[in-house]
C-alpha cells in the first residue's frame, strides 16, 4: 500500500507539471520527503502530510482515503476501520476504561503503553506505532477538529502507567486540554460500581452527515458496529455512564487531587508534610507554635 500510495503521489505530480522540490514547497518539507514517498522508502506519511498533498495535488481525497491502508501494519487489522471514521467524524464521545485516550496521550504515555504490545516487533515498529498514533493527534489542532466529550473512569488517573513522572505530565495534559473549547472531561469514581461498559472501552462517532457508529475495544479485540438499532444501545450505554460520572468541574477537581496525591513531584511536599514543616517552622525560637485541633493560640498576658 505504500508502494500503491507512492505511485500515485508521483502520477499526480508528473500530470500537474510539478517537480518533488515543489511538491516539498508546498506541503513544507523537503524534497527529498516526497521522493520517499513515492519510493516507499524512509517514515510513512503523516496524515497532515497526507492531507497537504491531496489539497496541493488536487486529489479529491483519494490520498486520504488511501491513508488508513498506507499505516495497516501500525494498527491492528480491528482498529483499521475505527480509525478511518474517527478522521472524519465531527463528534467523539469517548468512555475510556482503563487507558487515557489516544486523542489526549503525551508522547511518553503513548510510548509506555505501546512498549508492551503483543505485536510489537522491534524498536522501529515501536516508533513506527508511536508516530501513527501521535499523528492522530494533529486533528485536534485543525479547522475541523471535532467535538470531544471524554469520560475517564478513575482507574484511568490510578494506574501508573510509565511511572509518576509520566503519570505526572499525563495528568497535567488533561488539565490543560481541558480548557480548549469543544472538550469536555468526566471521571466516573470508583464508587458508581458496576455499569453497562464494564468489560472494556466504547466510543461513539457521530459523522457529518449525521449518521452514527459505535466502537468497542478490549485488550486485544475491538469491533465496529453501524447497525442502527445496535449503535443506539450503545448511545444508551453512554449516556448512562455520562449521568453517572462527575460533573466536568468536580472531574477536574478528582484529577488534580489524584495529582498530588498520588504523582507528585519529589521537589513538591504533601500536605501532611507542608503541616509539619510549618509546625517546625512555628517551634522555633521566636515563633508561636501551631495547634492541631484548630483552636485559638491563647495571648500571652503582659508582664507586671
Amino acid at each position: 500500500m505504500a508502494a500503491l500510495f507512492g505511485s500515485r503521489v508521483r502520477k499526480l505530480r508528473t500530470a500537474a507539471g510539478l517537480t518533488q522540490t515543489e511538491v516539498g514547497t508546498l506541503t513544507h518539507v523537503v524534497g527529498s520527503r516526497i521522493a520517499q514517498i513515492e519510493r516507499a522508502t524512509g517514515a510513512k506519511p503523516t496524515l497532515e502530510l497526507t492531507r497537504a498533498l491531496d489539497r496541493e495535488l488536487v486529489a479529491d481525497d483519494l490520498l486520504i482515503d488511501l491513508w488508513p491502508y498506507v499505516y495497516r501494519e501500525a494498527f491492528p487489522n480491528w482498529s483499521q476501520a475505527f480509525i478511518a471514521y474517527s478522521a472524519r467524524a465531527a463528534v467523539i464521545r469517548e468512555y475510556a476504561s482503563h487507558v487515557v485516550p489516544v486523542l489526549l496521550q503525551t508522547p511518553e504515555y503513548a510510548r509506555a503503553l505501546l512498549s508492551v504490545g503483543h505485536s510489537l516487533r522491534d524498536a522501529e515498529h515501536l516508533e513506527e506505532r508511536l508516530a501513527a498514533r501521535l499523528d492522530r493527534q494533529v486533528r485536534l489542532t485543525g479547522p475541523d477538529r471535532p467535538e470531544l466529550w471524554i469520560i475517564l473512569d478513575e482507574a484511568v488517573l490510578r494506574r501508573p502507567i510509565g511511572g509518576s513522572a509520566v503519570m505526572r505530565g499525563q495528568l497535567e495534559k488533561l488539565l490543560r486540554m481541558a480548557e480548549e473549547p469543544g472538550l469536555t472531561i468526566q471521571v466516573l469514581p470508583f464508587d458508581q460500581g458496576e455499569h453497562g461498559a464494564l468489560g472494556g472501552s466504547l466510543t461513539v462517532l457521530v459523522m457529518p452527515d449525521g449518521s452514527e457508529v459505535a466502537y468497542t475495544e478490549g485488550a486485544h479485540h475491538g469491533q465496529l458496529t453501524e447497525e442502527p438499532d445496535e449503535v443506539e444501545r450503545f448511545v444508551l450505554t453512554y449516556d448512562q455512564l455520562r449521568a453517572m460520572a462527575l460533573p466536568p468541574l468536580m472531574s477536574l477537581d478528582l484529577i488534580r487531587s489524584v495529582l498530588e496525591a498520588d504523582y507528585r513531584g519529589s521537589r513538591i511536599p504533601s500536605r501532611s508534610d507542608r503541616r509539619r514543616l510549618a509546625q517546625q517552622q512555628l517551634q522555633q525560637p521566636g515563633r508561636r507554635q501551631l495547634r492541631t485541633g484548630g483552636g485559638r493560640i491563647p495571648r500571652r498576658r503582659p508582664r507586671p
